[in-house]
């Protein structure tokens, strides 16, 4: 498999695809009045391009936004045109790749990774009628917005199962970058699983890279020898989980569904689906209504989702779940509620919620969890 998805990695590829399928039009977010707005209603076809930071693959982080790129196409099929770029490194050359989309008469951009944010910004002010949307990122210009969603939400759920499930009492987490998104995930993910399994702790390795097959399966390799029995990981590629499989270890996939490549292991993913959101905001420039807000999905929208939980997961872990499910959506429950402690032993939450900046600025590790941000 990895043979196969280095094989689509050809840095800076280009795939331009005409839409086909059915309109399906769905309404954005309430606008801010402040908000600047780049340009009319669209005439004729709106050109839509797509940034990714790793290949497509089969599974993943940008294997999800594909996914929603191509709903996007069916949707609004006769009204979009859309291309994509894939295995763009962040930094000088996803600038440059976000310039050419513009130059090329993008009405509509996409950037998909937190390391895309400046690169973003820099080439928004250059082309004011352009409207731009940055995943993961805190800074916007009147047409740049950013979109993100609760991840956290979808890891306590998953943690709950992992918890529940592990023998040993270690859970694995293989680790992208130390940023607030990843660390917010790892925290919520410990949260569940010493809901249900007090004692538990949750391993981690960091990788520092999105997406590097070799070291994701070196180390799930690591922890599994460290006596984990469920792996997870927030990393782009299914090496973490193929690793799991292999050594008979059980595994909770991020981003995707992965059960093709863990028949046996997989308990449960956390998925992310993007297709309603990139219809929602085309759809708003197509019609001269767009504006740069903040944008943020979860559990409630079905931006963040479960999939199916293994036939070994016990009928009352199952109904467990299922309420603190209903429950994240109709807002009666968060993950980051109650007394909170860090695993260096300072009370971060006495009692109560977590504000979202506190959330948004997250950077210590909760009790439970071996390993530093770092």
């Amino acid at each position: 498999m990895f043979k196969n998805l280095m094989g689509r990695a050809a840095r800076g590829r280009r795939a331009a695809t005409v839409t086909l399928g059915l309109c399906a039009c769905l309404s954005l977010l309430p606008v801010s009045p402040a908000a600047a707005q780049p340009q009319g209603a669209v005439r004729g076809e709106l050109k839509v391009g797509f940034v990714f930071v790793s290949p497509v693959g089969e599974a993943g982080w940008t294997y999800q936004h594909n996914q929603g790129r191509l709903e996007l196409e069916k949707n609004l099929a006769g009204k979009v045109r859309t291309s994509h770029v894939e295995n763009v490194a962040e930094g000088a050359e996803s600038e440059r790749v976000i310039r050419d989309l513009a130059r090329e008469g993008h009405q509509l951009i996409f950037t998909t990774s937190f390391g895309y944010m400046d690169p973003t910004l820099r080439v928004a002010k250059e082309f004011p009628n352009v409207a731009f949307e940055h995943m993961g990122g805190y800074k916007s210009a009147p047409n740049m917005a950013t979109y993100n969603a609760r991840f956290y939400e979808g890891r306590y759920l998953a943690g709950l199962v992992a918890g529940k499930m592990s023998k040993t009492g270690v859970v694995g987490y293989v680790a992208g970058f130390p940023l607030p998104e990843v660390v917010q995930g790892i925290n919520a993910f410990a949260i569940g699983v010493r809901e249900v399994n007090p004692k538990a702790q949750v391993k981690v390795v960091w990788l520092n890279a999105w997406f590097d097959p070799s070291r994701e399966r070196d180390a799930a390799l690591t922890l599994i020898h460290q006596g984990a029995d469920v792996i997870t990981h927030h990393s782009a590629s299914s090496a973490a989980v193929q690793a799991a499989e292999e050594r008979g270890a059980m595994s909770i996939p991020y981003h995707s569904d992965m059960r093709r490549f863990a028949p046996k292991g997989q308990l449960t993913a956390v998925t992310h689906h993007w297709g309603q959101f990139y219809t929602s905001v085309a759809q708003a420039v197509l019609e001269g209504r767009w504006r740069a807000q903040p944008s943020w999905g979860g559990v409630a929208d079905g931006t963040v989702r479960l999939a199916a939980l293994h036939e070994s997961v016990p009928k009352e872990t199952v109904e467990v779940v299922r309420q603190r499910q209903q429950a994240i959506a109709a807002g009666r429950f968060h993950p980051f509620s109650g007394r909170i402690v860090d695993n260096e032993g300072r009370v971060r939450l006495a009692q109560g919620t977590l504000g979202e900046k506190e959330i948004a600025e997250m950077n210590y590790l909760v009790e439970g969890v071996v390993g530093q941000v770092r």
